[in-house]
């Protein structure tokens, strides 16, 4: 019963986050909490002469500081300042009570091996692999540090896979925004911070969980690894990681502040025909389903896609690989070709399709949405169409 009622939220939460969540902050980033992994009694991944716990602290203060001292007006709310243990739960209650626009959680990775190193950033997403639900059930263990933990996360299980599973699929709605300023923060760290590069992946993390807005998860390097241990204690090298992850929030807030740049006021779609004059017949040819008419009276197209790859060099939209996939195109953004399949009036029929797409074996696939070809986010779609 108990795992009926767990599907039935997942299948609810799926379409109602989507519709009816407010999208980020909009037009302008404001607020952005930053969390420091794991404290208190939570050490979290330990190296041989460092503690997960107090890395990442340092790298939050020093990201935060960067921030404020680069946009005086953005207000940068930590979860902690000092060797406290927070609960997972509150460090996004932190962020939703502030109303923030962004939230980055700063982590240190640990393997068996000390072969691994590199940086990887995560969003919350399906657990694909193996790897991939160890690492999110690592991570997710500091609920054990909490009283009556099951409560607080709907009889959450960290070494559950299934519950791993449902939770992974909960921050839908914030999916495509969390994705773009994770690979904003690989491609600093990989670049100028020298760092190896091990991507941007999907898994369930409980600290994700209920964050109503953008979020990425850092794994800024792996204490298990004595090289990498070594720069990551050093006050230069948590410079040039807090650096990156400072330019990163640089670029998506470059982007996100050019996209969004809409009205907050928009006129629902089914009242288009009511704003259409007797002079302008040719707009009724326009399906009404697709279009939203703004403040300035202008009508503007609306459709829902799945992005299904990216490039750093075009390609062809008629590959072989494609040859399963509708309706195939492509749109150039921040240097990167990023293809698309589909085309759909509404979110529920885009989120269907990417199941479908990810079935066909591209597993990263999620909805991105566009108004006059230009992209937004979902959530402003369905706000601009109205439903």
């Amino acid at each position: 019963m108990k795992r009926i009622n767990l599907i039935f939220v997942l299948l609810v939460l799926m379409f109602s986050v989507s519709a009816g969540s407010e999208a980020t902050q909009g037009i302008m980033i404001r607020k952005v909490v930053i969390d420091a992994g794991h404290g208190g009694d939570d050490p979290g991944a330990v190296g041989k002469k460092s503690r997960e716990k107090d890395i990442t602290l340092s790298v939050a203060l020093k990201i935060g500081n960067y921030i404020k001292t680069a946009f005086p007006d953005i207000e940068v709310i930590y979860t902690r300042k000092t060797d406290v243990f927070v609960e997972l739960y509150k460090r996004a209650k932190i962020a939703n009570d502030n109303k923030a626009d962004l939230f980055i959680s700063i982590h240190c990775n640990a393997s068996k091996s000390p072969d691994p190193s590199g940086t990887e950033s995560w969003v919350m997403g399906l657990n694909k692999t193996q790897a991939n639900l160890e690492v999110a059930k690592k991570e997710n263990a500091s609920v054990l540090y909490e009283n009556d933990y099951k409560t607080q996360y709907d009889g959450f299980d960290p070494n559950s896979p299934e519950a791993n599973i449902i939770f992974s699929l909960f921050q839908n709605a914030y999916l495509s925004q969390s994705l773009d300023f994770s690979s904003f923060v690989q491609k600093q760290l990989s670049g100028k911070a020298g760092r190896e590069n091990r991507g941007v992946k999907q898994a369930g993390f409980l600290v994700l969980y209920k964050t109503t807005m953008p979020a990425a998860l850092i794994e800024i390097g792996f204490i298990s690894n004595t090289q990498e241990e070594a720069f990551l204690m050093s006050d230069n090298g948590q410079n040039i990681i807090a650096s990156a992850i400072y330019r990163a929030f640089k670029e998506y807030k470059a982007q996100v502040e050019d996209i969004t740049n809409i009205p907050e006021k928009e006129i629902a779609a089914d009242s288009i025909f009511q704003q259409v004059t007797a002079k302008d017949t040719t707009r009724t040819k326009i399906k009404q389903d697709t279009v939203a008419i703004t403040p300035d009276n202008k009508i503007k197209e609306v459709f829902f896609r799945v992005q299904f790859t990216s490039s750093s060099k075009k390609k062809p939209v008629n590959l072989p690989e494609y040859k399963d996939l509708e309706d195939v195109r492509f749109y150039f953004q921040n240097g990167i070709y990023k293809y698309t399949c589909g085309n759909f009036s509404t979110l529920k029929d885009a989120v269907n399709y990417q199941h479908t797409v990810q079935n066909k074996g591209f597993k990263d696939a999620f909805v991105v949405a566009f108004l006059n070809e230009e992209r937004i986010t979902p959530a402003e779609a369905v706000k601009y169409l109205g439903n």
